[in-house]
């Protein structure tokens, strides 16, 4: 009875360290190349190091850091070299998805899709990019998820492990936001109309623009 109630305590309680270091990744308190220390974060967090490890463990699964044999576990760092590589196959996998979308596109998705304009017009009114990041990628997984190719889908969600941290500083700037919900508008009304073409298209051209986006930012630095 009680080993039942405590293992949704104790994973709870390493979700919400995941998010909190998530959080902090994003924030550039940790930046990519630094080696997270698993008793200076239970310190920090107040808990021992079991629940430190696991999450760090989801966070691993996110893609946000990566382990390394015999040194430990690290914030994913990625070359602007390799960075543009998978924007590249990205827009490539998703200009797929977003055409075979349009095959499977129903009423209920169009409403799923609206809400999640909807709910980016306002994070990106409000400025705020962490609502604004999640939104987007539910759109993208909506878009991925229509496609009924679960080989694209892995593809994709490969990819963008690799570009968490660097897409969700894309969105820091509310102008960003605003312009990449644009696009997002456009595809979605491609996909709603069953025009294959142009959301195919559409879909290429939003991926290269957060490429764009984020060679500015990079520039910037």
């Amino acid at each position: 009875m009680n080993t039942a109630t405590a293992l949704p305590t104790a994973e709870g309680l390493s979700r919400n360290i995941a998010e909190q270091l998530k959080e902090l990744i994003y924030a550039g308190e940790f930046k990519p190349g630094d080696r997270l220390n698993e008793a200076a974060l239970a310190v920090r967090m107040g808990t021992s190091r079991g629940p430190i490890r696991e999450a760090i463990r989801i966070l691993t699964g996110t893609g946000l850091v990566t382990p390394v044999v015999n040194r430990g576990v690290f914030v994913r760092k990625v070359s602007i070299q390799e960075m543009l590589e998978i924007y590249d196959l990205r827009a490539l996998v998703f200009g797929f998805a977003a055409e075979r979308a349009c095959e499977h596109v129903t009423d209920a998705h169009r409403q799923q899709f609206e809400a999640l304009l909807e709910g980016m017009d306002g994070a990106a009114q409000a400025g705020d990019s962490g609502l604004y990041y999640e939104l987007n990628v539910q759109f993208h997984e909506l878009v991925l998820t229509l496609s009924n190719s679960r080989r694209a889908h892995q593809l994709y969600d490969s990819y963008v492990k690799e570009l968490h941290l660097y897409r969700r500083q894309n969105f820091n700037a509310p102008g960003n936001m605003r312009r990449s919900n644009v696009e997002h508008r456009r595809l979605y009304e491609a996909i709603s109309k069953g025009h294959a073409a142009k959301a195919k298209q559409f879909a290429e051209e939003h991926i290269q623009a957060g490429r764009q986006r984020l060679l500015a930012l990079a520039d910037e630095k």
